[in-house]
């Protein structure tokens, strides 16, 4: 299917480029500006904003509160190297008409690049958006890359991620503090033990460093259930 499709990128300086879709690279993809950019207005259905990126050590766009949550996870997930919102325009013949289809992210992950398509579940069976998908799906997957719809997650895991995000920012942790606070996880623990647990240190600090490590991954917890001082503690393997 892929034979003819082409993708459009906006590359440096926002000039607009076109390469065939089966040989245009992931880093060229990766290194373009969004194709296109939210606007607000007066009575508008969806929610657009900025989104400041650990990840990318700077802001992504999204034009809803589902795709600020697929963000956020994207931005917790340690084999997530780059995330490009709004990355390229995908052109293809489908049924003798011209098609077109902007992705909502281009994630570059340990496993490859994935292409991620954001959508209410209660919007999927909806023709038009099943028939994008249809085509969108093998294109992509003929490169070897992923492709991903993505709906609303679990709730309580959402909350949690979302709480966890607070405490993204590395530069704002002591390194020393952080040090400290990985030699008290050796052996695993719970969340309330090991803020406790360094007595010269203030508590709540040691249990926002806890947290920090959490949100980067080198700390593990089940997220499934609300997190709190009895939650339990692993390191990640």
């Amino acid at each position: 299917m892929g034979g003819g499709a082409a993708v459009s990128f906006r590359a440096g300086g926002g000039a607009c480029e076109r390469e065939p879709w089966e040989t245009v690279s992931s880093a060229t993809l990766a290194a373009a500006s969004p194709w296109r950019t939210f606007r607000w207005h007066r009575g508008q259905q969806h929610y657009s904003g900025v989104y400041w990126s650990a990840t990318m050590q700077d802001h992504v766009i999204y034009e809803s509160r589902l795709e600020l949550a697929r963000l956020l996870f994207a931005d917790f997930n340690p084999s997530v190297h780059h995330i490009g919102a709004q990355p390229f325009l995908l052109q293809v013949e489908v049924g003798g008409e011209l098609r077109r289809h902007i992705p909502d992210y281009l994630l570059i992950t340990d496993g490859g690049p994935v292409v991620v398509d954001v959508k209410p579940a209660d919007r999927l069976s909806r023709p038009e958006v099943a028939f994008t998908f249809a085509w969108t799906r093998p294109l992509v997957q003929e490169r070897g890359w992923r492709y991903e719809v993505w709906s609303e997650p679990e709730p309580v895991e959402l909350e949690n991620v979302r709480f966890l995000a607070g405490f993204r920012r590395r530069w704002l942790f002591d390194a020393g503090l952080l040090d400290e606070i990985r030699a008290a996880c050796l052996a695993g623990g719970v969340v309330g033990e090991v803020a406790a647990g360094l007595p010269e240190r203030d508590p709540a600090e040691v249990r926002a460093g806890l947290l920090h490590l959490l949100w980067t991954g080198e700390l593990v917890a089940d997220l499934s259930v609300p997190l709190g001082p009895a939650s339990g503690l692993g390191r990640r393997s």
